[in-house]
């Protein structure tokens, strides 16, 4: 055991708890994250044995309905693992606590961790903090780049879609290769509204956020673009494989040139790929143009049930899990980007040739504030489909996204 790690859980055992004390960790059921909690629950014990922590999971379509079910109640966990869009919900439900200040400073939070976590602040406090961030970049097959004669990954969406053409294989309905794994419910709606439309010179929202701004000439443009690549180009299809990630899946099968996704779906991946991948950065318009990228993260938070000794057991915990030595854990295990700005500016870390294109894109990356987020990615996936599935028009489908989600925005600060 190295002496870092040595000093960061001395750190965390430095008191100790009135009697020995269980708590609980709620996070949704994904394969990487809990064999990497469990590890970490482990490690955790061993420092602090008057300290259980029992990790629970849920599919992700039911978690929030299980917190919502349980945390009011009395019930549920201590410790709750949550998308950061999800956050004015829980806040707004009351499910939260505000981290203890004595415990995780502002000024120190604001001055440790990359910038986007500053949307967990809320009334001038933090109620939650990630152990890891995400932002979006391109993995492509190489060995399908090799096939198609392409020697590079594309720099510009006029690349991106030369490139995705040379690899498609088959046309719709019967594809057999996709150039592009399109995916407007994946992280596609994502590069449409924080990527696409900055590119083309838009705002998604205003600087409050409570009005939606893409209702625009650039709006229109960017919807499309992305959707050209389906209905005009013929780069792919939504939904070529089955279930939920069925980009990502029909990738793994190299069945698909290029994929966007998230840093997180890299252990799943390198995992499971049989083939030579890479990951680049995402496009740009033209040459020298304009970078921009969806920056997103998982948080963790004290719930309103943790008191007495829970609380403290709590605490622990999560300085635990945001310490620096469980971020290179997370970073190995699990392929999210370290939270803290130090460790995310390590060269070694800036030049991985996989880890390198997510973590060179953090000083644009964009973090949508959310107040529903299940709502609000309904009404773009909503729009995009009138295009792709049932041949609307993409200026029509921009103005009726922009009303929906004004409509949930509104409901919201309104009260």
């Amino acid at each position: 055991m190295n002496k870092t790690l040595i000093t960061t859980l001395a750190l965390l055992s430095t008191s100790v708890l009135a009697a020995p004390v269980t708590i609980t960790y709620w996070q949704y059921d994904y394969a990487s994250k809990v064999t990497e909690m469990n590890a970490l629950i482990k490690k955790f014990q061993a420092a602090n044995p008057d300290i259980t922590v029992k990790q629970e999971n849920f599919p992700y379509d039911a978690y929030n309905q299980k917190v919502a079910t349980s945390v009011p109640t009395g019930q549920g966990p201590d410790v709750v693992n949550m998308y950061y869009g999800w956050l004015p919900q829980y806040l707004d439900s009351g499910y939260l606590q505000p981290l203890p200040e004595k415990d995780f400073p502002t000024a120190q939070i604001e001055a440790s961790y990359a910038p986007m976590v500053k949307i967990s602040k809320a009334n001038g406090r933090y109620y939650a903090l990630p152990t890891a961030v995400r932002t979006l970049a391109v993995f492509y097959n190489k060995d399908l780049f090799k096939q198609a004669g392409i020697t590079q990954p594309p720099h510009t969406w006029d690349e991106f879609v030369k490139d995705a053409a040379k690899i498609v294989k088959g046309a719709p309905p019967r594809f057999t290769t996709l150039g592009f794994g399109i995916q407007p419910d994946g992280q596609d709606y994502h590069v449409l509204r924080e990527v696409l439309l900055r590119q083309f010179g838009g705002q998604p929202y205003s600087k409050d956020g409570k009005t939606v701004t893409y209702a625009s000439d650039a709006g229109v443009k960017a919807m499309t673009f992305y959707t050209d690549m389906a209905t005009k180009q013929k780069l792919g299809v939504p939904n070529f494989f089955p279930g939920n990630n069925s980009y990502r899946d029909a990738f793994i099968a190299g069945k698909v040139g290029m994929i966007i996704d998230g840093s997180f779906a890299i252990n799943t991946i390198s995992t499971a790929a049989k083939f030579n991948w890479a990951v680049a950065p995402m496009p740009v318009l033209k040459q020298g143009g304009l970078r921009a990228n969806f920056g997103s993260f998982w948080v963790n938070g004290i719930t309103k049930n943790a008191t007495g000794d829970k609380l403290a057991a709590s605490v622990k915990f999560l300085k635990f899990l945001t310490s620096d030595e469980t971020q290179r854990d997370w970073l190995k295990n699990v392929g999210e980007i370290p939270a803290s700005r130090k460790l995310a500016n390590d060269p070694a870390l800036r030049s991985d040739p996989v880890v390198g294109p997510f973590v060179y894109s953090l000083p644009f990356s964009y973090s949508t504030v959310f107040v529903d987020e299940a709502g609000q990615r309904k009404a773009w996936v909503d729009a995009i489909n009138t295009v792709l599935l049932q041949g609307g028009d993409p200026a029509t489908a921009i103005k009726k996204a922009a009303a929906d989600e004004q409509k949930i925005l509104d409901g919201f600060y309104k009260k």
